[in-house]
Formats: C-alpha cells, sequence, structure tokens
C-alpha cells in the first residue's frame, strides 16, 4: 500500500517510521526544505506523560484573566475578528470542568505514555543520538497556594497509575542542585520521574535519515496545495510539483491541517498556540538544570541538552502570526535568569517561535475519517513530542489494519459534533 504523509514535523516523520517498517510504500510531502524546520524544531525538548494535561481544566477562566493582567504573562490574546477562534474558545471553555478534565487528561495521558514507551523501544532497536535524558520533570512552586493547588492534580496521577514525588525545598534541591542558589524562591515541587528529555529537531532529523535508507521518498520543498475528491473519497493531492496519488493520505500539518480539510468540508477544530523559545550555550554546568524543571507561575520550561539550555513557555493566541517582538522574550528570559541565573550565555541566546496545534480538549486528532483513504495524525498542541512515537504507531497500526495496542476511544475526529459540514 502507498501512503502519503502530508507533513514532516516529528509526527510526520514517525509515522513515515512505523508506517514503512510495516511495509508500506510511503511518500513525505513538505513545503520546507527538510523535516522538523517548524513547529518541531525549537520546542521545549520535553517528553513529559506526567505533565501531560489540557489546558481547558476547572479555574482556567479565572486564571487566564488574572494571567493577562499580570506582568510577565504565560497567556497572551491578539484581538481578532477570526469567526474560528471564538468557536475553538467556546469549544475550550466548554471543557473546563471538574469531570471533562479528567477524562481528556486520562486520554492525553494513555497516549503519551504509549508514547513514551515507544520511544525507548525505538532506543533500544537503532542508534539515535538527540542528546536524551531521563531524568524526569521537576514542577517547582513558587507560593503554598499553587502547592495546595496541585493537589487535584495528583489526585489524577495516582487515579492513572502515573509515578509521582511531592517534594519540598530541599526535595527540590536534591534532584536539581543548581537551585540552591536560588532556593529562597521556591516552596516545593512535584516531580515526575518518568518523564524524559531531548532534542525533537536531532531526533526527527535522524529518524528521518533512517526513513531514507529504507526507502521513505521525502519531497521537500513542495507546496500542498489541496486534496482531490473523486467519488466521496480522497484521491490525490495536489502539490506545486503535481498531482501525487496514493493508496491512503495521512495528514500530520500541525496548525495548518484545518486549512487542508476545510477544503473538503471538514471542521477539525485546531488553532494555532504560539509559543517562544530561547537556547542558550551552557558557561557554568553548576548553575544549569540537569533535566527540566517547569515553573508553574510563569508556565516555563527550562530543560538541560548537552552543551545547551532550553527554555520554552508563553502561549500568544494570535492566529498565524510567526512574527518575534522582542517584549516576548521577557517571560523565557526572565524564568531562565531568576533560576539558573549564569547557567547559560544569554548573551548567545537563540530566540524562536513557533505554531502548537491545540484542540479545545487537548487530545489529538487520531485515526480515521468519513473518507476511506484519509486519516489523521494532528492537533498535538504543546505535547508533539511527548505524544510523537505513540500517536504514529497507533496510526500506523490502524491504517494497517492491526490491532491497536492502546484504547482508540475517543481519539478521533468523531468526537467533535458538527466534523463534517455536509
Amino acid at each position: 500500500m502507498h501512503v502519503v504523509v502530508l507533513g514532516s514535523g516529528v509526527v510526520g516523520v514517525t509515522s513515515a517510521w512505523y508506517l514503512a517498517n510495516a511495509g508500506h510504500e510511503v511518500t513525505v510531502i513538505d513545503r520546507q526544505s527538510a523535516a522538523a524546520m517548524e513547529t518541531s524544531f525549537g520546542n521545549a525538548g520535553q517528553v513529559s506523560p506526567g505533565y501531560s494535561s489540557p489546558w481547558a481544566a476547572p479555574g482556567v477562566p479565572f486564571k487566564a484573566v488574572k494571567w493577562l493582567m499580570q506582568d510577565l504573562s504565560p497567556l497572551m490574546i491578539k484581538p481578532t475578528l477570526d469567526y474560528q477562534f471564538y468557536e475553538w474558545m467556546s469549544k475550550m471553555l466548554a471543557n473546563c470542568t471538574e469531570g471533562k478534565y479528567q477524562v481528556n487528561k486520562g486520554r492525553m495521558v494513555r497516549i503519551a505514555e504509549y508514547s513514551r514507551d515507544c520511544l525507548k523501544t525505538l532506543r533500544e532497536t537503532i542508534d539515535i543520538d538527540y542528546e536524551h535524558r531521563t531524568g524526569g520533570t521537576l514542577q517547582v512552586f513558587r507560593t503554598q497556594k499553587q502547592v495546595d493547588g496541585a493537589s487535584k492534580d495528583i489526585d489524577v496521577l495516582r487515579e492513572l497509575g502515573v509515578p509521582f514525588a511531592v517534594l519540598d525545598r530541599q526535595g527540590c534541591v536534591s534532584k536539581e542542585p543548581a537551585l540552591q542558589y536560588v532556593q529562597d524562591k521556591i516552596v516545593g515541587g512535584l516531580q515526575l520521574p518518568g518523564d524524559e528529555t531531548g532534542d525533537c529537531f536531532k531526533f526527527t532529523q535522524a529518524l528521518a535519515a533512517r526513513c531514507e535508507a529504507m526507502g521513505v521518498k521525502f519531497l521537500y520543498n513542495t507546496q500542498i496545495d489541496g486534496l482531490i475528491m473523486e467519488k466521496g473519497d480522497v484521491a490525490g493531492v495536489k502539490t506545486g510539483a503535481g498531482v501525487i496519488k496514493a493508496d491512503r493520505y495521512l495528514v500530520c500539518m500541525g496548525s495548518y491541517s484545518p486549512m487542508l480539510l476545510k477544503q473538503i468540508d471538514m471542521r477539525a477544530p485546531i488553532y494555532p498556540v504560539k509559543g517562544y523559545s530561547l537556547t542558550l550555550p551552557i558557561i557554568d554546568e553548576s548553575r544549569a538544570p540537569v533535566s527540566t524543571v517547569m515553573d508553574e507561575t510563569y508556565k516555563v520550561a527550562v530543560t538541560r541538552f548537552n552543551d545547551r539550555i532550553r527554555v520554552g513557555g508563553s502561549a500568544e493566541l494570535a492566529g498565524y502570526d510567526l512574527t518575534m517582538p522582542e517584549k516576548r522574550r521577557a517571560n523565557v528570559n526572565f524564568v531562565v535568569s531568576d533560576l539558573f541565573g549564569g547557567g547559560g550565555d544569554m548573551e548567545r541566546a537563540e530566540f524562536w517561535t513557533g505554531l502548537r496545534p491545540m484542540t479545545p480538549d487537548g487530545t489529538p486528532i487520531l485515526g480515521a475519517t468519513r473518507y476511506p483513504s484519509l486519516y489523521l495524525n494532528t492537533g498535538h498542541g504543546t505535547l508533539g513530542w511527548t505524544m510523537s512515537l505513540g500517536s504514529a504507531k497507533f496510526v500506523s497500526d490502524l491504517m494497517s489494519g492491526n490491532k491497536t495496542d492502546i484504547d482508540p476511544v475517543g481519539l478521533g475526529i468523531d468526537r467533535y459534533p458538527f466534523a463534517y459540514a455536509g
């Protein structure tokens, strides 16, 4: 079976890997010059099953108002007349109930833990260098109110069987020794030992090379213009290089998936959430993190690669705007300087932005559609790296007619009413 994969980010390339290993002929199409050149390029570097939570949670609407009014806000909303934004926001707010939060988090952790296991299996199968570490994630709390507020998340983690440890100030320092210099700024933390870190860009590029060696064809610098419909099914892809036909088509285009699907009367409720990152060379090991530290106050993650620190965070609802105002740098700048000051060279920091494809319930959209030839693997939000391998293996098994390793209930586009216009 010939499968065309649309998109060469980490989700598209991992999909190509599993499909090729299942014996299929695979062609990957992307407008960029190489794999992982957009959202997968500069993300926070976390593989965080334990931290997999929907943004739609009880209390978030009130927190959002507070965030918008504070200095160094983790949330920014650009005024817009875009109907898609208001439709997505209304669906997101509808998911901010206790019951829906638990269901959505359960789905997300199901995919994320499976994905981490797939990543571990891959490392045991092939030699792939992406600066990975297995030291877990440490969520640090600056106030006692944050510590108390974590109790509900802890209850969900316990119910789902996710390993965790509640730490006091000294416990945080024992996990991340560089915090000893600023221990007066934190009151406690939550450690998720099952989490990992690694450079998503390096991983995706290395796996793409492996795919090519297996015979996967990559068509870079190729614009994807639309899908061709014949007799109620997808029959081809219109590209800048002409029409490309296959037996099956898999959409892995992140935030740009809704634009493509809208042409064939599909409504994928995905909205781009802009994030920013800094990458700093390490200049003092003793003041650098050893794994990932998530600052609960500012919603910024500080992650250790081999000789670099990656700082990622902020959520800006500004449509498809990819400009990088210097004032947006302040949030990520502050956190790394405040917690790990002197660890990295700020003067040589590289500033980056990308669009995370967010669904209103946080769960990606995976699997079949009403069109027999069309499948989806998109909408992973901030967790594309975390969920990529599990999502790809799951969708590959579906497309190959195999039994999936995880429960498919609630993962497809059919969980959304009015997913199709016709």
